[in-house]
């Protein structure tokens, strides 16, 4: 069976928070994770710091970091941001926020859907010259609060071209405002893993607490094999001007797994400094 991939987000988690993580604290925190056993870190982003001031260090912060075996994901929202990030050995995968919400992309990028497909383009291309995989996170992949028309197959149909045109094979479904059910996200997977058989599909959902099994096994019954949590569900998108839905709690889904007898990869003991470390740093 395919093996189980965590991603731990800290960067989604801490993005939001209005006052300022020390540089020292972030370190503290992003090394204690990479001694979880998680597959991937997102750990930062090379974004306006306008736009998100809570990671304008994350070049600092990458400095600090041990080495590990979990590997390093960085948020890109345009080339500009993606040649700043290129410049590291240490990352491994390139993360966009690719909405199939008009309304939304121009929200979190301040561009097109149209637009934004040529940013990836070039994102692409500068990635693949510079040994790094993209992560494409389809955001709004699961309903859309916004007005814009929204059917699976809209999904469908852009998850196919950012692949077969792009050459994208890492896609993560994202739910951003916590507005999916396990019907939709157990069609959405059903359905688009069989299609995409060379895809790396992924789950990045937003969830209260009381949902968040239903949706995991929904996802995974579906064939879902890549998951992204933060630690308490800490976090949100900045950039939905809405009430914010949390990002899925990790020990929820590590407590999933388990009592399913799924093998996550992680070490308890150091999993729970980390959350005790969380609860420290998080309001």
């Amino acid at each position: 069976m395919e093996k189980l991939k965590l991603i731990e987000c800290p960067r989604d988690a801490m993005q939001g928070l209005h006052d300022f993580i020390p540089t020292a604290t972030k370190i503290d925190y992003i090394n204690g994770l990479l001694d979880c056993g998680f597959d991937t870190i997102d750990f930062g982003s090379f974004v306006s710091p306008k736009a998100i001031p809570q990671l304008k260090d994350t070049a600092e912060v990458l400095e600090g970091l041990n080495p590990s075996d979990s590997k390093l994901l960085a948020i890109v929202a345009n080339e500009r941001g993606a040649n700043d990030a290129v410049q590291f050995e240490r990352i491994k995968y390139l993360g966009y926020p690719f909405s199939v919400s008009e309304e939304f992309q121009k929200r979190n990028t301040n561009a097109t859907i149209e637009e934004s497909f040529s940013r990836v383009e070039s994102i692409c291309n500068l990635a693949a010259k510079n040994d790094k995989e993209i992560v494409l996170y389809v955001s709004m992949g699961f309903g859309n609060p916004y007005g814009d028309e929204w059917h699976s197959d809209i999904v469908a149909s852009w998850c196919e071209k950012l692949h077969e045109k792009l050459d994208v094979n890492i896609l993560a479904l994202s739910d951003t405002i916590g507005v999916a059910t396990p019907e939709i996200v157990s069609d959405l997977f059903s359905t688009l893993i069989p299609a995409l058989p060379n895809v790396e599909f992924g789950g990045h959902l937003h969830t209260m607490p009381e949902n968040a099994h239903s949706l995991i096994e929904a996802a995974y019954t579906a064939g879902c094999r890549r998951f992204d949590g933060a630690i308490k569900g800490f976090g949100g998108c900045p950039m939905a001007a809405d009430d914010l839905t949390g990002n899925m709690p990790t020990e929820l889904m590590k407590l999933w797994f388990e009592v399913n007898a799924i093998e996550t990869g992680l070490n308890t003991k150091k999993f729970e400094v980390s959350i005790s470390k969380a609860i420290s740093i998080f309001p």
